[in-house]
């Protein structure tokens, strides 16, 4: 009989003889001393973590603080599917306090060394006497610390953090695009400095140090400004933004009052891959316990109700909802794992198994809440479509490149009858005016085999300010007016990390119509932040032969001065000791070029425009050095998981011309116009 589908006690298995804490209706945590009526909306609180979360770890040393900023937020504007969130949240308080040394070096989970940050006994004092009660939905007053950002480092603007006005959506993608800043710079620097400590356990570090995340507090349910769907690709991220306290273990729990006293439940689990389902119900999922399985023969266990395991078997009563983040396996990593956010679950039933090493395992058989948006199930769609593109349905043409491209890109309706986009010829190239032998000429570097990062002879790095632009992974570090890459007269070879966007796109696209946009353009695979997406292909016009107030022509590229979001990517290197790199619009320096993708084009005009983008256009240069006509480069944002639709911001023309056209993103933060 298959276990996994009908969970019946087998020779080796027992149900778990665990006897409900109390006989009464499910409840939800409250702080210490509160009772909650069981029929209110369960509330977000903050309460003491329990379990191995460092809630002290840092980096160690930091800038110095200057003057202080106060923000706040609140939820009312963010109800994810099935659920809702009205009362206000904590995004990002940072201590206005210097660090010490307690002598005392905690380690997470993998033996690594975290900084502590302490405060004395005067000091808490001050910060709980600054707490603020907030009142929830049910009515119950919850302690909150008051939320202070330290908005200035060395006396220079952090223009990473979120406004008094940003959405919780807003304050999280704040936080985690700082994170990924930091992560990158970090590989950038351990590269030169042959550096074996990981950088995302750097970045987390630092930003934890300066308490710079979002949604600080555990809570049941919900994190408001966090998705269903949301793609992640170290631990560090989960914790950071506030989804799953713990950096390593599986398990986040809590302690809260239930009334008779106090008990500890699951608030979120991370299901890491290795006891997947063996079919395709993404809405059951069976979870094993920790504890017990040392690599070291001897230490190995049976596993004990305790710490996150009897916080499971608590939850399988009170039940309580859990939010599911669920691993897979993705080769084209360097990690080799993918984590989505899959929403709410509750727990079923629980039970023991023996493992393969003779061990007794808890195993804990978690349903999904209905009416949720998909998450994992998305993933295993694609992955199925990779392996064979023939499995996707309702599509109206298999290649729209005609072979130019390493993967096919299919289109797609199940919005109308629409039987594809307006006729064009698509290319993979940009056409310039006059020949590229009659451009100023790109000085190459005398690398030999590839270039190394740090090398102060490689001409290339010297060209992008000593650095080399991209990761070994091939992912962007930061934005720069201009991006060199190797070209044909360099002297190192094809496999140089230098060589990124010139060898073309790797991914899986499809053009799909939209509901009110017309084609829109979306990816199967997942994009993770700095990746290159694609080239802006098309024409390049003389700006005396165009009428950019035609507004027949919707395909015209200019530099226009993003938004915010865009120019922010940068953000972060002032929490390393480095000089900000941050560009204001009133400093933002538009180029001459404009490109038209009207006649000739590739996918990158079926990109819509959206005042909240994930994807961001950077000049690159290497087959010619004129500055002012260089080839436009599209790289992600933030990570984008797959199917979802791939935006850009145009910039603001502005109001009043015939290209000022109505925006219908829907982003919370829409300007109207674009």
């Amino acid at each position: 009989m298959d276990r996994a589908r009908n969970f019946m006690p087998g020779p080796n298995q027992e149900l778990l003889d665990a006897k409900p804490l109390r006989s009464l209706a499910p409840m939800f945590p409250a702080p210490m001393g509160v009772n909650i009526n069981q029929s209110s909306t369960p509330p977000l609180v903050v309460v003491t973590p329990v379990g191995q979360f460092p809630t002290g770890f840092g980096a160690g040393s930091l800038p110095a603080v200057g003057s202080l900023a106060t923000f706040s937020a609140t939820a009312n504007a963010f109800s994810p599917a099935g659920t809702s969130a009205n009362v206000p949240i904590d995004v990002t308080p940072v201590s206005a306090y210097k660090t010490r040394s307690s002598g005392v070096t905690p380690r997470n989970d993998d033996g690594e060394p975290y900084s502590v940050s302490q405060t004395s006994a005067s000091e808490r004092q001050t910060k709980r006497s600054a707490g603020l009660a907030a009142e929830g939905s049910n009515g119950v007053k919850v302690k909150r610390p008051k939320p202070i950002y330290r908005n200035h480092v060395s006396g220079k603007l952090l223009a990473f953090l979120p406004t008094s006005d940003s959405t919780p959506r807003e304050a999280v993608e704040a936080v985690h695009m700082t994170f990924e800043a930091l992560r990158r710079r970090h590989l950038q620097m351990d590269e030169t400095l042959d550096a074996s400590r990981r950088a995302d356990l750097k970045a987390g570090a630092i930003m934890l140090a300066s308490d710079i995340r979002a949604n600080v507090g555990k809570r049941v349910g919900t994190v408001p400004g966090v998705e269903i769907g949301d793609i992640f690709y170290f631990r560090m991220e989960l914790c950071i933004i506030g989804l799953h306290a713990p950096s390593m273990s599986g398990i986040d729990y809590m302690s809260a009052n239930f009334g008779n006293g106090e008990d500890s439940v699951a608030i979120c689990i991370v299901a890491a891959g290795g006891y997947e389902n063996d079919d395709d119900d993404t809405d059951t999922l069976v979870y094993s316990g920790s504890g017990g399985n040392s690599r070291n023969t001897e230490e190995r266990h049976d596993q004990k109700l305790e710490r996150g395991n009897l916080a499971l078997e608590r939850s399988l009563h009170r039940k309580n909802e859990i939010r599911v983040v669920r691993g897979f396996r993705d080769p084209a990593t360097i990690t080799g794992k993918i984590y989505i956010y899959d929403g709410l679950y509750k727990i079923q039933e629980s039970w023991k198994e023996r493992t393969k090493f003779g061990i007794n395992c808890f195993k804990y058989r978690l349903q999904r809440e209905p009416g949720q948006r998909d998450g994992a199930a998305i993933w295993k769609r694609t992955q199925r479509w990779i392996q064979n593109a023939s499995t996707r349905g309702r599509v109206i043409q298999h290649d729209l490149s005609s072979g130019a491209e390493t993967f096919p890109v299919c289109v797609v309706n199940e919005i109308d009858h629409e039987k594809g986009p307006g006729h064009f010829t698509y290319t993979t190239e940009v056409k310039y005016p006059r020949p590229l032998s009659s451009m100023k000429a790109l000085q190459g570097c005398g690398c030999q085999s590839v270039c190394l990062p740090g090398d102060a002879n490689c001409a290339c790095g010297q060209h992008n300010g000593g650095d080399l632009p991209y990761s070994s992974a091939g992912v962007l570090v930061c934005r720069k007016p201009v991006i060199y890459e190797c070209g044909e007269a360099c002297h190192c070879s094809l496999n140089c990390r230098n060589r990124v966007c010139q060898k073309g796109i790797r991914y899986h696209f499809e053009v799909f119509r939209t509901t009110n946009r017309g084609w829109g353009l979306r990816c199967w695979d997942p994009i993770r932040a700095g990746a290159f997406i694609c080239e802006y292909a098309g024409e390049v016009i003389d700006e005396l032969q165009v009428n950019l107030d035609d507004s027949e022509d919707d395909y015209i590229f200019q530099t226009m001065c993003p938004g915010e979001k865009t120019l922010k990517w940068n953000s972060g290197p002032e929490l390393i000791g480095k000089e900000s790199t941050y560009v204001s619009p009133d400093e933002f320096q538009p180029l001459p070029i404009k490109i038209s993708a009207k006649q000739i084009g590739n996918v990158s005009r079926f990109m819509n425009h959206s005042c909240s983008p994930n994807a961001f256009w950077q000049p690159v240069q290497y087959d010619h050095g004129d500055d002012k006509h260089p080839r436009i480069m599209f790289f992600a944002l933030n990570h984008i998981p797959p199917m979802t639709e791939l935006t850009y911001d145009y910039g603001v023309v502005g109001a009043g011309t015939s290209r000022s056209k109505t925006c219908l993103c829907g982003s919370l933060t829409c300007r109207g116009l674009f």
